[in-house]
């Protein structure tokens, strides 16, 4: 590959992981995140 190509590319992962971060750090995510983890938590047997 090039190194253009190799520009493009690493454009794109961080684009990719950018808008991974905008996702996961959302509140939605973190409260399902906190509610899957209080209820393994939780394990009334």
């Amino acid at each position: 590959m090039s190194t253009a190509e190799y520009a493009v590319g690493t454009i794109a992962a961080c684009a990719f992981a950018a808008l991974l971060m905008k996702i996961v750090s959302g509140t939605e995510v973190a409260e399902l995140l906190t509610g899957i983890i209080s209820r393994a938590l939780n394990t009334d047997a």
